[in-house]
């Protein structure tokens, strides 16, 4: 049994950071790649950023490249996504996301590839 719990979300105004953390409890974090994603009201949910098993791999979604910074501690059994120069279209739950693998280096963008969830927590940039 894997639990995940997402912080960090809150309300913002545009071009501002925020840094999310998702931490990870019932099984070690290395066993998982690991990756976030979003849903804004209305939209699908859609991929953000992720990050291999090793930490070694990154991807991120065209709309976030250059602006947010997807991080993992093992040691600490925690993933981060730092958010900075905030729009007001980056506003959506926010999910972590894990799934198991063999593979340490690879990267995986879709949600159908992770098996574990979050809660999601809310990200609001206001204009």
């Amino acid at each position: 049994q894997v639990n995940m719990a997402e912080s960090g979300g809150g309300l913002v105004q545009a071009g501002g950071s925020l840094r999310l953390s998702c931490a990870v409890s019932g099984r070690t974090l290395a066993t998982y790649a690991m990756a976030w994603f979003r849903q804004a009201p209305g939209k699908d949910r859609e991929f953000v950023a992720a990050v291999s098993r090793s930490g070694d791999g990154i991807s991120y979604a065209d709309s976030v490249k250059a602006r947010f910074t997807i991080s993992r501690d093992n040691a600490k059994n925690t993933v981060y996504l730092e958010m900075n120069s905030l729009k007001p279209e980056d506003t959506a739950v926010y999910y972590c996301a894990a799934g198991i693998t063999s593979f340490a280096w690879f990267v995986y963008d879709k949600a159908s590839q992770y098996a574990y969830w979050g809660q999601g927590t809310q990200v609001t940039v206001s204009s």
